[in-house]
């Protein structure tokens, strides 16, 4: 019983407690309640007067902006209208302007078309004019031509024809003039260099032929060269590549070649072989190996001499042994080697007159002819087969030029490619340097005679001084003084177009007036 009653008292506590907790959550609730509606009415209080003071700022403050942007507004309109003022007074002045432009161009135009109208009637006026002075001007001729037997055509042709000789004989007149004043400082500048070079420059004369003469002390040897059946001539032909000539000629044996290297080694062969006495097919063509051997280093050394007597430096040995080969070449009868080392000091001599590069001068004229000694055959001039090969062993420009161009296959673009040309023509074509066939030599003689013979007026033509000189002996009543100036002029470009020969030819025209009486 007492624990039930003491349930039931708890159950009663909590029930009773239940409810006063009930009754006071209640009461705190209303009382929530009450106080919350009291501060959302302060709240909504406080909003509403920050509500009318924000709307009364962006009133005033809309206003504001109103009033600004309303002034802007009126000063770009003020501005617009200012600027439409302008723009219309432009154009009022540039409708004056050009009212007052039309009106002067109208005037312009009627002064045009009154000065037309003026120059069509002196147009007019001239040509009835002109038609007038042509009646008269054809009548004249009619008059003319009736008087002096000869129509106008005849006449014109006549006055054309003496006009053109009158012309043509004082144009040739001052053409000669011309030339000889514009070449009288030059020619006389270049004849003094010419001259110093010449008269500095010891030469020698180098004849040579296709054949060598082997001298031998007696007719036995001859038939020891033979040899049994000629096997030993046989066997020395074919190691050599000379024809060896052995006839009826006393004590000689000749040697026939064009290619002087080879020829040299026959004979220095032939030479060995009948000092040794030992002559047989083995022996010749060791002999012939020893000597061909021999004959190359002779060329190198020659070479190496030649270069270090003209004091040039640097050269490549292929080119030292070209220049050495040159010993056993001829140029129309000139030593080779002789030739490039005399137009070498020319070179040299005539730079140092021109004050030029006296080396550089020197290597170009020792090499200028090397395209002349080849190894193989080649399609080229020597000239550009020689600067080809310049080119190849490194030599500089200047000298590889002035060797292409030395006979103007290429055009000259240095100083000493012209002295290079100017030195070999003076080598060559000095007496003696060359050997030339005497029937050509007869023969264009002849030609520069006849040449001067196929004009008017020549009595007498005779080529002198070795075919440099050509003088022309005239007929004094059918050529003039003036005619005779024209004359040389006209054989010389005959010559020019027609010939061809080393140097040139002074052409003398010669016309005299005898007058021969006799005192009895």
């Amino acid at each position: 019983m007492e624990i039930t009653l003491i349930i039931i008292a708890l159950i009663a506590g909590i029930g009773g407690g239940f409810g006063i907790a009930k009754f006071l959550e209640k009461s705190n609730v209303s009382n929530m309640i009450k106080n919350a509606k009291k501060e959302a009415s302060s709240i909504l209080r406080d909003a509403n007067i920050e509500a009318e003071n924000i709307k009364k700022d962006k009133l005033l403050q809309a206003k504001e902006k109103f009033l600004e942007l309303k002034s802007e507004h009126e000063k770009e309109i003020l501005n617009k209208d200012k600027k439409i003022a302008e723009v219309e007074k432009r154009t009022r002045d540039k409708e004056s302007q050009v009212s007052s432009e039309l009106a002067k161009a109208k005037k312009v135009n009627d002064d045009f078309e009154a000065k037309t109208k003026e120059y069509e009637a002196k147009i007019e006026l001239l040509d009835k004019k002109h038609q007038e002075l042509e009646r008269l001007h054809k009548s004249q001729v009619e008059q003319l031509e009736v008087i002096s037997g000869l129509s106008a055509e005849d006449a014109r042709e006549q006055l054309v024809e003496s006009l053109k000789a009158e012309a043509k004989t004082k144009a040739m007149s001052h053409i000669q003039d011309t030339i000889e004043e514009a070449k009288l400082t030059a020619q006389q500048e270049a004849k003094k260099v010419i001259i110093n070079t010449i008269q500095r420059v010891g030469t020698e004369e180098a004849v040579e032929n296709c054949v060598s003469v082997f001298n031998i002390e007696s007719d036995d040897v001859k038939g020891r060269i033979i040899g049994r059946e000629g096997r030993n001539i046989r066997a020395l032909e074919a190691a050599t590549g000379v024809e060896i000539i052995v006839d009826d000629t006393p004590e000689a044996i000749i040697l026939s070649c064009f290619d002087p290297v080879r020829r040299e080694i026959a004979r220095l062969s032939l030479h060995k072989l009948v000092t040794d006495g030992r002559i047989h097919p083995a022996r010749i063509e060791e002999v012939v190996a020893k000597t061909t051997k021999q004959i190359e280093e002779e060329i190198a050394e020659v070479g190496k001499r030649t270069v270090i007597d003209l004091g040039i430096h640097g050269l490549h040995p292929e080119l030292i042994k070209v220049v050495g080969r040159m010993k056993y070449r001829s140029s129309y009868g000139q030593n080779l080697l002789q030739h490039s080392r005399e137009v070498a000091k020319l070179c040299g001599i005539m730079a140092a007159e021109l004050g030029l590069n006296v080396k550089l001068a020197k290597r170009a004229g020792l090499l200028h002819d090397i395209g002349k000694v080849p190894d193989t055959e080649s399609d080229l001039p020597h000239a550009l087969l020689g600067m080809q090969w310049a080119e190849k062993y490194g030599e500089k420009e200047e000298v590889c030029n002035a060797i292409g161009a030395h006979h103007d296959e290429i055009e000259m673009k240095y100083l000493i490619s012209p002295i290079i040309q100017v030195c070999d023509a003076i080598s060559g074509a000095r007496p003696g340097a060359r050997r030339q066939v005497l029937d050509s030599y007869i023969q264009r003689l002849k030609d520069l005679e006849n040449i001067a013979f196929g004009f008017n007026g020549v009595k007498n033509a005779y080529a002198i001084q070795a075919g440099r000189e050509l003088r022309v002996i005239v007929e004094s009543e059918k050529v003039s003084d003036d005619m005779a100036a024209n004359l040389s002029f006209e054989i010389s470009q005959k010559i020019q177009t027609e010939m061809t020969y080393p140097g040139q030819v002074k052409i003398t025209v010669i016309r005299e007036t005898r007058a021969v009486n006799i005192a009895k």
